[in-house]
C-alpha cells in the first residue's frame, strides 16, 4: 500500500516553451497520485510560457523566475534547490505523463526497496506514437551498461532526493546535453535502479528538440566526459565509450551530410548489429 504522505516534487524546466506546455502541464494536474509539488522554473523565458503557467490555479504549482539566462543543467541544479518533496521526477515542456506515472514508481520504489526507479516510454512522432523499448532494460547497479549505451529518458526517471544529498550529487553544468547521463553514470556506482516496463511517459520528437538540433554537442561532450572520467573505469569500460562516441558520430556525420567524414569513423565501428543500422543510414540518408 502506497503511503499519501510521501511527498513528490516535479522539476519542469522551461526556456520559451510555450508550443506544447499547456499539455505537459495538463498531464501532471491529471495524475492519479496527488501529493506532489510543481516546481517550474523559468529561464528567462520571452514567450508567454508564464502566462500559460500562471492560466492554471492549483497551490502545488510553484514559480520561479531566473532574471538571466541559466545553462540547461546549472537551471537544473536551482529547480533542485527549491524541492520539498522526498521524491524528485522531471518532466520537460514538451513531453507527457500518463496519469498513473507517479503512482506506478512511487509502489515499485517502495516494493523493491530501490533508490531509483525508471520506465519505458512512448515517443510521438507526426502524430504516431511508436515504443520507446520492446525488450526490458538493466536494473541493479547498471553502471556498465550505461556506457554502451545512454537509455534513462529523463521524463521516465524517479528517485529518492536523498541520494543527492548523501553523495554530494548534482548535474554537472558545464554539460549541455550530456549532463542527465553524468548524473546517471553516477548514481549507478552507487544505488541499485529499478526498471517498469510499461511505458509511463511521452517523449515527443519536433524539429526544436535541443538534441535534435545539437547532435554534434554528444560527441564533444562525451569526449570531455570520457577525458575527465578515464581514470575511473577499466579498459572495456572505456572501449565501450569509445565505440559508444564512434557510433554517434557516424551518425552526426550522416545527418550532417558529411559522408568522408562519417566513413572514416565507420571503419573504426566494429562489426556488429549496430555497424549494420549504421551502413542502413548511409544507404537511406535522413
Amino acid at each position: 500500500m502506497v503511503k499519501t504522505f510521501s511527498k513528490i516534487s516535479i522539476i519542469m524546466n522551461c526556456y520559451n516553451g510555450e508550443e506544447y506546455l499547456r499539455e505537459s502541464l495538463k498531464s501532471i494536474l491529471t495524475q492519479s497520485y496527488l501529493n506532489w509539488e510543481l516546481i517550474f522554473f523559468d529561464n528567462n523565458s520571452k514567450d508567454n510560457s508564464k502566462k500559460i503557467f500562471r492560466s492554471f490555479k492549483d497551490k502545488r504549482f510553484r514559480y520561479f523566475f531566473s532574471s538571466k539566462l541559466l545553462s540547461l543543467y546549472n537551471a537544473r541544479n536551482v529547480a533542485l534547490e527549491k524541492t520539498k518533496g522526498d521524491y524528485i521526477s522531471f518532466l520537460d515542456v514538451d513531453d507527457i505523463w500518463e496519469k498513473n506515472k507517479l503512482k506506478t514508481q512511487l509502489k515499485k520504489i517502495k516494493q523493491t526497496k530501490t533508490d531509483f526507479v525508471y520506465s519505458n516510454y512512448n515517443y510521438l512522432k507526426d502524430n504516431t506514437l511508436s515504443i520507446g523499448f520492446k525488450k526490458k532494460q538493466p536494473e541493479g547497479f547498471i553502471s556498465n551498461a550505461l556506457l554502451q549505451r545512454p537509455f534513462i529518458p529523463l521524463m521516465t526517471v524517479f528517485f529518492k532526493k536523498k541520494i543527492l544529498k548523501e553523495n554530494n550529487l548534482k548535474f554537472d553544468k558545464q554539460f549541455n546535453i550530456i549532463g542527465d547521463f553524468d548524473l546517471f553514470f553516477r548514481l549507478s556506482k552507487i544505488v541499485a535502479f529499478s526498471y517498469i516496463h510499461e511505458p509511463l511517459a511521452i517523449y515527443r520528437r519536433h524539429s526544436k528538440n535541443f538534441s535534435i538540433l545539437n547532435t554534434n554537442l554528444f560527441v564533444k561532450e562525451y569526449n570531455l566526459w570520457l577525458k575527465q572520467n578515464k581514470k575511473m573505469l577499466d579498459k572495456s569500460s572505456i572501449k565501450d565509450l569509445k565505440y559508444l562516441i564512434c557510433y554517434i558520430s557516424v551518425k552526426t556525420h550522416i545527418f550532417n551530410s558529411k559522408y568522408v567524414l562519417a566513413i572514416k569513423e565507420f571503419i573504426k565501428y566494429p562489426l556488429s548489429f549496430n555497424k549494420l543500422k549504421l551502413l542502413a543510414l548511409f544507404l537511406l540518408p535522413k
